[in-house]
């Protein structure tokens, strides 16, 4: 359910509707704006903005909250697995819910394969950790939301790799949400829509980007949009976050890497997105390709988890170890 805008101040019911349009549906997307932002809407002045925002934040009962009382809360989160043992071990169980994770790698590396593979083990109740409660809200009908940026999704792939594990492939189709992507202005309305067909009772679970820069790095080229590219690429981060968090999702992304000539020590590549994606992104792994089916993972960055290697395989049964 929308909340009632027109609870706001100053705001009746054409200025809500305007809200709306922009994506302001709730007080909590109301209450984490800014007044910039709020002002770009016709109608709405800094003074009225200003009033808007104090309001939203009232009714959000927005404030500090005990550290016990967030334990509670991360008894919610729940684990998906990649397929791979190894993999999930690393990554402290599988991927986590209200966390953002990027899988950065060069081509051929195995990003989209994970992707395809996450999809399908939305939809096998033995591929999700979780306590009872949890889980049972997660099983109930749940969706995964794939945005292909690249052109890279395959449905016959997904038909594969659930026909591998015992699952219908074709039920697994009618629950995974695609949209083709063609440039930086689609992707991010596509990330803001998720939150539009959660409300409308779809009960999305994962949502997948793949990849995250490859529109931002070919629309924005040179130094001098670097400021604006960074600046988009950090409020779209934002928004996927708040999926997270609010709504206790698996965000995935796939991310593509460029060399570092200067690289003395340390790897010689590094994934695009600098430090809005760095910041942003809550598990960061290097994917690189071995020797035949195999790859290599690396976890190098994690609020909690150490660094930490994995090797695994993809094959035409998917991924595994």
């Amino acid at each position: 359910m929308m909340d009632d805008l027109t609870q706001l101040p100053g705001v009746g019911p054409s200025i809500a509707e305007k809200l709306k349009e922009a994506g302001y549906t709730d007080f909590m997307k109301i209450a984490t704006a800014s007044i910039g932002e709020l002002t770009e809407i016709d109608g709405i002045s800094e003074k009225a903005a200003a009033k808007i925002i104090e309001a939203a934040r009232e009714l959000c009962n927005l404030g500090f909250k005990k550290a016990s009382e967030v334990l509670e809360q991360r008894k919610n989160v729940w684990w998906l697995s990649t397929g791979s043992k190894n993999l999930d071990s690393i990554l402290g169980g599988g991927l986590e819910s209200q966390s953002v994770t990027e899988f950065a790698g060069a081509f051929g590396s195995g990003k989209t394969q994970i992707a395809h593979q996450a999809c399908v083990n939305l939809q096998c109740p033995e591929r999700i950790v979780a306590e009872d409660k949890v889980k049972e809200d997660i099983l109930d009908n749940p969706k995964a939301v794939y945005i292909d940026t690249e052109g890279t999704f395959r449905p016959e792939r997904i038909i594969q790799m659930a026909e591998a594990i015992g699952l219908d492939g074709k039920k697994v189709l009618e629950n995974i949400l695609v949209a083709r992507a063609f440039n930086t202005d689609m992707q991010i309305l596509y990330a803001e829509n998720v939150e539009k067909l959660i409300q409308e009772g779809e009960n999305i679970r994962l949502v997948v980007i793949d990849s995250l820069t490859s529109h931002f790095r070919n629309e924005y080229v040179g130094r001098g949009m670097l400021a604006e590219r960074q600046q988009k690429l950090g409020r779209h981060m934002a928004t996927l976050n708040k999926l997270a968090d609010l709504y206790n999702c698996v965000i995935l992304v796939t991310n593509q890497v460029s060399s570092r000539p200067d690289a003395i020590f340390g790897p010689s590549e590094q994934a695009i997105g600098g430090n809005i994606v760095g910041h942003a992104a809550t598990f960061r792994i290097f994917l690189k390709k071995a020797k035949g089916d195999k790859r290599i993972a690396k976890l190098y960055d994690s609020p909690h988890l150490p660094d930490a290697e994995a090797t695994f395989r993809i094959t035409d049964k998917g991924v595994h170890d």
